[in-house]
């Protein structure tokens, strides 16, 4: 697992050592930050990366312009390795480390709309319900007061779950289905 572009291409993360954890591979997540540049980002983005594990996406989206990145991640051991990666990437001034359970808190906004790109990376088993009731449809309910006209939630699933057309104010806007898991892009319509 490593940054694969921009100011830290190159740079090997710290991983765990576990079979539990499924890293996103180099080939998806250059895919799918090929998709965010035709919307413009993450240059210049306040970025929340929920259930980030050892901030793969969120140091991605540092590395390739982004201006802040809140990392929201409730297993201590793992936020051991993020802290880490955060100082070998020198990002430590960009970013911040919550522990908490990214369902209840969303990306904790201080309850202004901040943030422009929202990655949500939940345990596959804690995301194959996708009702509005669910967990993961309560989660989308918090966005509305934490994200901002037009900002972007990506969500990331096994391939054969298929998100709600609509959560509240957020709309499918595309999706991408690589291998086994699926990328789901929602937009917050004005």
């Amino acid at each position: 697992m490593r940054i694969i572009a921009g100011s830290k291409k190159g740079m090997k993360l710290l991983g765990p050592n576990t079979q539990s954890s499924r890293p996103i591979t180099d080939r998806v997540k250059e895919s799918l930050f090929s998709v965010l540049y035709k919307y413009g980002l993450p240059e210049g983005a306040i970025v929340a990366d929920l259930f980030c594990g050892v901030g793969s996406l969120g140091l991605e989206s540092l590395s390739r312009g982004a201006e802040f990145v809140k990392f929201v991640e409730r297993d201590p051991r793992i936020i051991a390795l993020l802290n880490k990666n955060i100082e070998k990437a020198g990002f430590t001034q960009e970013s911040k480390v919550i522990r908490a359970n990214a369902f209840a808190i969303g990306a904790v906004g201080s309850g202004t709309q901040e943030y422009s790109l929202v990655f949500v990376d939940p345990p596959y088993a804690a995301a194959m319900n996708v009702q509005p009731d669910s967990p993961l449809g309560g989660l989308m309910g918090l966005f509305g007061e934490q994200v901002v006209d037009d900002g972007l939630v990506i969500v990331r699933t096994s391939g054969e779950v298929a998100l709600s057309e609509r959560y509240g104010q957020f709309q499918i806007a595309e999706r991408r289905q690589w291998g086994t898991m699926a990328v789901t892009i929602l937009e917050k319509i004005k």
